[in-house]
């Protein structure tokens, strides 16, 4: 069972960041066409900087779990140089729970934010009026990820041999 759930969620997770990369494409052939439209045509940008801030969240939010999943964060590992083998483990599995511990909060924070946007039905100030859910909901799925993607972590520190 632990095995499926693992596979499930990684598989999952490389999804996400295919999407990611993805997103980010898109921002940054949207930035292209915006400066083209701008700055050769000289005509006006409605959507396209709202799209591109989406997108980059998107992309961060919905990436994170695959960073996790393989190893790609910025770390400094200085303590953990000077450590045992035990110690360090010890290190990891702290640093791995308190992860989740953040990540349950803020999907549950997120998750309440994007509930008063649908039900409030709010929008952005600009003249596209973007519905809030949209770039909100990519936030609250990322950080949901990101907690199953965590316990998986945390069953790999356990010796699971997922």
């Amino acid at each position: 069972m632990n095995r499926i759930f693992t596979r499930w969620v990684e598989s999952l997770t490389r999804v996400c960041g295919v999407l990611s990369a993805l997103l980010l494409v898109f921002a940054m052939l949207v930035v292209c066409q915006m400066i083209l439209m701008r700055y050769v045509f000289r005509a006006p940008t409605i959507w396209q900087t709202e799209a591109v801030v989406f997108g980059a969240t998107a992309a961060i939010f919905l990436g994170a779990p695959y960073v996790l999943m393989t190893k790609g964060h910025v770390g400094v590992d200085f303590i953990q140089m000077l450590v045992g083998d035990r110690t360090r483990l010890w290190l990891d599995r702290i640093g791995a729970w308190l992860g989740l511990g953040f990540c349950i909060l803020m999907t549950a924070a997120t998750g309440l934010h994007l509930f008063e946007a649908l039900e409030g039905g709010w929008t952005t100030s600009s003249v596209a009026a973007v519905p809030l859910w949209m770039p909100l909901t990519p936030v609250v799925f990322g950080f949901a990820l990101l907690s199953l993607q965590y316990v998986v972590e945390i069953m790999k520190l356990s010796g699971d041999p997922s």
